[in-house]
């Protein structure tokens, strides 16, 4: 009987963080009858099923949550064991892990998650308005990790030495002021705001302008676009006052606005966390994803509309509800 190996272990956990055998072995560049023959043998050797097919993908079973966890061990001081000893030869100090991030409500949280699974390393963090410049950032290597929105172009970019995993798929919510005559609907078609003033970042800050001009087209209109602000409290202040902007569906009512979602979801937006394969996380890019997914689960609470969104779309949070139950703590 062959024995375990490195390549094997990783082939497992790619898989359970993927929740696909093909996503798995495109990661790992590998075949899809290379990865399931590697898939096969540690069932061999185990002597158990480690995932079950579903319709929302490769689920771990109970032995399957079992191996990865252990598999995650292993390769985690593995991964170690290298980096000391690179650091040891080379004589360089461990440096502070850099946090990049695009506004979003979670990032606070996750940076505590951070710190609770790289303890001892400085963590620095910024936050900027645009994924692309982000994104440029982190392929130079100026952050270690990275949250940003799906952006146009990005499919296009190289992104040699990053792990690009998707967290969820993020439904917009729309802000309304707080006296509107939708404001008490359970939610809000969006075909009924065609005659409504906007509020939006400024031009070069909206990665995902074609998406949102191609929803409100599928309703009927072209969204007039009068008020930019980068700022949340500005664009609050403005929706108050009469004008509607797409809000992140964590947002909160409350000071002369009420935040709802859009009737079926016409703006779903692919939020990514990013991972440079090198610095003080290398090798660790599922526990840094497994962090944000733990992050971005505490926030929903923030607004119960969500919370019924998310219950009743299973399939735009798989891959976060994945790691989670492979990863609990």
């Amino acid at each position: 009987m062959p024995d375990l190996e490195l390549r094997h272990l990783r082939a497992v956990c790619a898989i359970a963080e993927e929740g696909s055998l093909t996503k798995a072995a495109s990661r790992l560049g590998l075949t899809q009858p290379a990865m399931s023959a590697q898939l096969r043998t540690v069932e061999r050797i185990v002597g158990g099923r480690l995932f079950e097919r579903t319709p929302g993908g490769s689920v771990p079973t109970e032995l399957g949550r079992q191996v990865v966890a252990s598999a995650r061990l292993v390769l985690d001081e593995v991964g170690g064991l290298v980096r000391l000893a690179r650091e040891r030869s080379s004589g360089a100090d461990r440096g502070p892990l850099l946090v990049g991030s695009v506004p979003t409500l979670f990032f606070g949280d996750l940076v505590t998650e951070l710190r609770r699974a790289v303890p001892g390393v400085e963590i620095r963090t910024e936050t900027m308005q645009g994924g692309s410049e982000l994104l440029e950032k982190l392929v130079a290597g100026q952050f270690h990790v990275a949250v940003l929105d799906w952006f146009e172009g990005l499919d296009t970019r190289e992104l040699r030495g990053v792990e690009v995993r998707r967290l969820v798929s993020e439904p917009h919510f729309v802000a309304l002021p707080e006296w509107d005559r939708l404001a008490g609907q359970d939610e809000v078609d969006l075909a009924e705001l065609a005659d409504r003033d906007w509020v939006t970042p400024p031009d070069q800050f909206i990665g995902n302008r074609l998406q949102i001009v191609a929803a409100c087209a599928g309703a009927g209109f072209t969204p007039r676009f009068t008020h930019h602000a980068n700022e949340a409290s500005s664009a609050r202040g403005l929706v108050a006052s009469g004008a509607v902007c797409f809000a992140l569906p964590q947002s909160r009512g409350g000071d002369g606005i009420v935040v709802k979602p859009l009737k079926g979801s016409p703006l779903l937006i692919d939020v990514l966390v990013a991972t440079r394969r090198d610095g003080p996380v290398a090798g660790r890019a599922h526990e840094v994803y497994a962090c944000a997914a733990r992050a971005y689960r505490a926030l929903l609470p923030r607004n119960p509309e969500f919370e019924k969104w998310w219950a009743d779309h299973p399939e735009a949070h798989a891959e976060l509800d994945t790691a989670l139950l492979v990863d609990p703590a």
